[in-house]
């Protein structure tokens, strides 16, 4: 059995009152590669980080081979950081940037004293013991007969080696690498991609890597951990990331998706794009649910001979292949091939069982909890709608002077009742004016789904609510919009004493 080397048990982390991480748990094996992969913000960086003692998490516990070292100082953990500027000393050559951590180091010798009782004293290195680790280091990064080279001197790609060769040499159990090839050209980049998956196999120590590159976490990972929010999406390897996505974000994030709004019609067969598909996931008849097909699992034909029919609207060469989009009636549908197509063309088009995967949907309405004002709106999400309250008490209505009367004749102020509200994902609108809706707040996420949208807008509160919805209309991530929430489509229950405990 593996030995968890690294095991991170609910870690929460904020700062101030911004949380960055929420309850993550997972863990690393002795030797492993394992890439922290997720977009801009997403709290991967802020992980490594309490890896390597940087920064302590608010709660939770970090274990190191079973021994919770949450509160230890850096330089008390067994691991190094390279980092993506690699802060190198300029002024030094090579072999002393590589060897300055020796030098301050001290190291536990045990000798004998004249009556032949042992007795400890920490030391320096000698120069010969810093010399041999260092050219051993060097020599593991391929920049043998570089040591007296200045650092102005060498391409990004050399200054990157010095930089794993000056954590490596302290011998660490495992190595963090932080986006350290972020700064390199592409060329260089897919060169030094493949070097650190073999230095991994010659060094055999731990690495952890982190980047938002997918090509980069597919490239040399043994597992990946997507991220995202805060919160990990899912963890695997790259196979099953890529092949078996948790959901529509991984599936998004890691290569090109066709995603589809689906319907389970039978025993392994899903409706989607207006047609009935074979399938290998077993869900409920009739359950709604999100359909991934990949650019590359979708087969071109003659036209009469598909599954779907359609007329290419977009060709565009990759290098390795086409990328093909097809209108099939309301939905568009990407095709990768070697083959091409000519614009205006009319093609089949064919899926595979084992081609179509199907999850769950993540989102299916959007719920808050809400307060009734004694305007009879509805306060939530950092904002304020108006709403129909008489919806509260079947049979009621509003009297002139605004209150509430049953329809047993009783007459109620509702200002303060706490309610429950539901909004559905295709009754939620946007504006890029301010005032328009009954909140504000920033677009974090846009996915299409084949004929549509799907954006979530993140309140600018305390709480920071998401409100979810479908939109046939392009946005842009991090606009800023207003949220806008038709009166007759806000559905609003009363919250029960006992959904007031939980």
């Amino acid at each position: 059995m593996a030995e968890h080397i690294i095991e991170l048990q609910n870690v929460t982390k904020y700062y101030d009152d911004n949380l960055v991480l929420e309850n993550v748990s997972f863990y690393v094996n002795k030797g492993e590669f394992i890439t922290f992969l997720g977009p801009s913000g997403c709290g991967k960086t802020t992980t490594l980080r309490m890896i390597a003692g940087f920064d302590l998490p608010t709660s939770g516990k970090i274990l190191l081979s079973g021994k919770d070292i949450s509160l230890l100082p850096p330089n008390r953990r067994p691991v190094n950081t390279v980092f993506q500027r690699y802060a190198l000393f300029p002024h030094l050559n090579v072999f002393e940037n590589v060897a300055f951590g020796l030098k301050c180091k001290r190291v536990l010798n045990t000798y004998q004293n004249d009556e032949g009782k042992e007795y400890t004293k920490k030391e320096r290195l000698s120069k010969r013991e810093i010399r041999e680790k260092v050219e051993k280091a060097l020599e593991l990064v391929d920049l043998e007969g570089f040591e007296k080279r200045s650092i102005a001197t060498l391409s990004g790609g050399q200054q990157q080696r010095v930089a794993i060769a000056r954590a490596i040499v302290n011998e660490p159990q495992i190595l963090l690498l932080d986006e350290p090839l972020g700064a390199l050209d592409l060329k260089m980049r897919k060169e030094m991609q493949i070097e650190l998956k073999e230095m991994h196999k010659r060094l055999g120590i731990t690495f952890i890597y982190v980047t938002h590159d997918q090509e980069e976490a597919l490239t040399m990972s043994d597992t990946i951990v997507v991220m995202a929010d805060g919160v990990v999406q899912q963890i695997g390897t790259p196979t099953d990331i890529y092949n078996e996505p948790a959901n529509t974000f991984v599936a998004d994030f890691i290569g090109e998706s066709n995603i589809f709004n689906g319907t389970v019609v039978g025993d392994k067969k899903v409706r989607f794009c207006g047609k009935i598909f074979n399938c290998v996931d077993d869900f409920e008849r009739n359950e709604p649910v999100d359909v991934v097909v990949r650019p590359e699992d979708v087969l071109m034909c003659d036209a009469d001979n598909g599954m779907l029919k359609g007329k290419v609207i977009s060709v565009v060469f990759k290098g390795i292949h086409y990328e093909i989009t097809v209108q099939v009636g309301k939905y568009e549908v990407v095709v990768q091939s070697t083959e091409s197509r000519a614009e205006g063309d009319v093609i089949g088009m064919n899926i595979a069982p084992d081609g179509i995967h199907l999850m769950k949907p993540k989102y299916t309405t959007n719920i808050f909890d809400g307060v009734i004002t004694k305007r009879n709106t509805v306060e939530f999400a950092d904002g304020e709608f108006e709403c129909d309250v008489t919806q509260l008490y079947p049979g009621s209505h509003i009297d002139e002077e605004e209150y509430l009367v049953t329809a047993a004749g009783e007459k109620l102020d509702l200002t303060g009742t706490e309610v429950k509200v539901e909004i559905g994902l295709s009754d939620i609108a946007i504006s890029d004016d301010e005032n328009a809706g009954g909140t504000t707040g920033h677009i974090i996420s846009i996915i299409y789904k084949g004929d549509h949208y799907r954006l979530i807008v993140r309140t600018e509160g305390e709480d920071e609510e998401d409100f979810v919805f479908a939109t046939d209309d392009l946005w842009n991530e991090n606009d800023r919009v207003s949220v806008i929430v038709p009166k007759e489509k806000i559905k609003l229950t009363l919250k029960h004493a006992e959904d007031k405990k939980k």
